[in-house]
């Protein structure tokens, strides 16, 4: 499994990269691989105010269907369309081409409440 530095992360399996007071958010390696094949992607509207910790989508896999929660409090700016016809590029990468929305965060404070990628990494471990 792979969890980059830089990268925030939630309980939740989400990841969150913060640019400027934009957050890119997208799912974890852990939960793609959890889910497996994704084959469907719901995705908030474009000027959406969503709170941390509420759902914002929904991702189907040929497993299961899970929410998707928001790490940061925040509007919606751009959802990532391609996800639309081609939903895989989660699977394939969850990191760079499977990302989901970008926000513009409303609350800075909630990004120090993320989990590192070495607490993401022990977190998983806890699980097993």
């Amino acid at each position: 499994m792979e969890y980059p530095d830089g990268l925030s992360y939630t309980k939740d399996h989400e990841w969150a990269l913060e640019e400027e007071g934009v957050v890119t958010i997208g799912i974890t390696d852990y939960a793609q691989s959890e889910l497996g094949d994704v084959v469907f992607v719901e995705l908030p509207e474009e000027g959406t105010v969503i709170k941390a910790g509420e759902p914002f989508g929904v991702v189907e896999s040929v497993k299961s269907v899970s929410d998707l929660y928001c790490p940061v409090s925040g509007e919606v700016l751009e959802v990532n369309h391609d996800l639309e016809g081609e939903p895989e590029l989660v699977n394939s990468s969850c990191y760079d081409a499977g990302w989901m929305m970008k926000i513009a965060v409303s609350n800075k404070k909630e990004l120090g409440e993320l989990l590192s990628a070495e607490q993401y990494a022990d977190y998983i471990k806890s699980l097993k």
